[in-house]
């Protein structure tokens, strides 16, 4: 009875989706971060910001890095209270350090780091086995 207990309470604070590596995908993956939002009850600007980051990391894994790719969201205790954790862990690099993608205007990329860093409270990058999670926290105020 506990351990379904903890399987409900982990559900309720936590969403895991795959993110498909093609077209529409950041779209779709938007969509379905917007709804579990609105199940939790997540206050609207609150919700837009995690939709801009969910976006910004979503699509860095999906330009950047091999499949699998994942999005987690989750509630974690921060150090300015509770906030709402988002990871997007992938295979790790897609091209060898220093190379760039071919037919990638610099202009219109590359932002979403400066994106990220603007409307998370804390916010990284974890290198493991099987690949790299980016990770960013907004507390909710």
């Amino acid at each position: 009875m506990a351990a379904q207990v903890k399987t409900l309470l982990q559900t309720a604070y936590e969403h895991v989706c795959p993110v498909p590596p093609v077209p529409g995908a950041v779209s779709a993956v938007r969509r379905r971060t917007a709804a579990v939002l609105a199940d939790w009850s997540v206050c609207p600007h609150l919700v837009e910001d995690t939709l801009l980051v969910v976006s910004e990391l979503v699509t860095n894994a999906l330009l950047h890095a091999r499949p699998p790719a994942v999005l987690r969201l989750s509630w974690v205790q921060g150090e300015g209270g509770r906030a709402l954790r988002i990871e997007v862990t992938d295979a790790g690099p897609a091209l060898p350090v220093g190379r760039s993608l071919i037919g990638v205007d610099p202009d219109e990329h590359g932002r979403g780091e400066t994106i990220v860093h603007a409307l998370a409270t804390d916010h990284g990058i974890r290198t493991h086995l099987g690949g790299v999670t980016r990770w960013a926290e907004i507390v909710v105020p």
